[in-house]
């Protein structure tokens, strides 16, 4: 009997459906990060010393970030037909982002201002002296201007955001040659092919670097756990409690509520689909290493490559809701902990600098500090040295930071495509729902072989060109 192309993608749907427990990726990485807890605990000298086996899995995946964005970008641009839905998908998608931010500040906000964890402290900042990276942070964000970050999207050379790592850079790079090519007409079409089969094989370096995904985890959690010690996430366990409280009912309540009232999709569906991202963002205290399976799923769930090209990797600077509330929970909390009054006005102010200040650090070691010292030194009622308060417990909020920025990038994509009339509702629930199917592994071209759901349409600008 011959073998029809049919037949070989239910070959490849089944040998996926029976791919073992231990197998899979979110398992080898839930066991690797209780592991890591363990030996942080029982052997924290042995476990700091596991802290080369993190970094180095995360300096891999930052390498391929720049240029998954690069290519992304540019492809998703070369797809659309008119320039102008470039231009109002990234207006859209802006003033979404904007809009989140302020919701995920007044969540902090509020938050703080109803348990008033800081009041009782009475810390003196005078004595409050920073020091090692505390020390550094504190010394970038005072040199910080709001407006920096716009100023800093034009980049000095061409691979200098690749070499630096700076992806907002990368993004004004991606857009500008996406726009460029697309304008040149058929002579960039070569120029697109070579772009689409570029990006099969960045992706299939990507499924290698991800094989190291639980060596990752392992490393970064035991260091965690052995450098600052259990006994740190009860010395503030109020603090920390709340924030991941509050970041719960943000994700679940605010992003789940958009989800459902205007997608018509369900929050808790999106949760065990993206389980793999979950524990690898738990475990590494980073969003980047899960942006690239981000797309991918997206993509595979039947949202236009465009939006999801151009969505995603913005929202990596621009949409950061975990960062949010961490900024006004961690700068009110500090003002109480100080005994510095501020009025209802001094807040919503705030509030206004840091709509600006939590973009000026993505994507930078230390962002969230960095970002908190910007606002505490463009205000200048709060004492910048306050972040010292908090400096020890920050490692145990990342992760919490990471999850929200990510699964807040991810509904702002589907809002967005659905806003655009890109994305496919039928096959989303069905990917949801688990009636379609593996999501991808490595790449889109892939991912078509492993769609046995043959009833159900594959998007049609989810193919790689070719």
């Amino acid at each position: 009997m011959a073998h029809t192309p049919s037949h070989g993608r239910a070959e490849q749907a089944a040998r996926i459906a029976a791919k073992p427990w231990y197998r899979q990726l979110y398992v080898q990485v839930l066991v690797a990060i209780v592991v890591g807890i363990v030996l942080g605990w029982r052997w924290p000298d042995l476990a700091t010393d596991m802290e080369p086996i993190g970094t180095t899995f995360i300096t891999a995946m930052k390498m391929l970030i720049g240029p998954i964005v690069f290519l992304t970008i540019i492809g998703g641009i070369a797809g659309v037909a008119d320039l102008k839905k470039v231009g109002r998908t990234g207006i859209k998608a802006l003033t979404y982002f904007q809009v989140g931010t302020i919701v995920a500040l007044l969540t902090g906000l509020v938050a703080i201002n109803v348990f008033r964890l800081g009041d009782g402290v009475h810390a003196d900042p005078s004595t409050l002296k920073t020091s090692g990276d505390a020390s550094q942070y504190v010394s970038q964000g005072e040199h910080q201007h709001w407006w920096e970050f716009l100023t800093n999207i034009v980049p000095n050379s061409f691979f200098g955001p690749f070499v630096e790592g700076n992806i907002l850079q990368v993004i004004f790079l991606a857009v500008v040659f996406g726009i460029a090519i697309k304008m040149v007409g058929k002579t960039g079409e070569p120029i697109i092919a070579a772009v689409g089969r570029l990006t099969e094989v960045v992706f299939k370096v990507l499924s290698f670097v991800m094989k190291a995904a639980p060596l990752g985890a392992f490393g970064a959690m035991s260091y965690a756990i052995g450098k600052f010690g259990l006994s740190t996430l009860t010395s503030l366990g109020s603090l920390i409690l709340l924030f991941y409280v509050t970041s719960a009912l943000f994700v679940v309540v605010v992003l789940g509520g958009v989800l459902a009232l205007y997608v018509r999709l369900n929050i808790f569906q999106l949760f065990r689909y993206f389980k793999e991202e979950f524990w690898l963002i738990l475990g590494t205290s980073t969003a980047e290493p899960a942006l690239p399976g981000l797309m991918r799923k997206l993509q595979f769930m039947g949202a236009e490559r465009s939006t999801v090209g151009l969505v995603v990797p913005t929202g990596y600077s621009f949409n950061l809701d975990g960062a949010a509330i961490y900024l006004s929970l961690a700068t009110l909390y500090i003002a109480q902990a100080t005994d510095t009054s501020l009025s209802l006005g001094q807040q919503l102010g705030l509030l206004a600098v840091m709509l600006l200040t939590s973009k000026g650090a993505a994507g930078v070691a230390g962002g969230g500090f960095i970002a908190l010292t910007a606002t505490l030194s463009t205000v200048g009622s709060v004492p910048a040295a306050g972040i010292m308060l908090i400096f020890g417990i920050d490692k145990f909020m990342s992760e919490c930071r990471a999850l929200v920025n990510f699964f807040g990038n991810a509904v702002a994509t589907l809002f967005v495509a659905k806003w655009e009339n890109g994305l496919d509702l039928e096959r989303a629930r069905a990917v949801l729902a688990g009636k379609a199917g593996e999501p991808p592994l490595t790449t889109d071209a892939e991912a078509e072989e492993a769609r046995p759901v043959a009833a159900l349409p594959a998007p049609q600008t989810a193919e790689v060109a070719s």
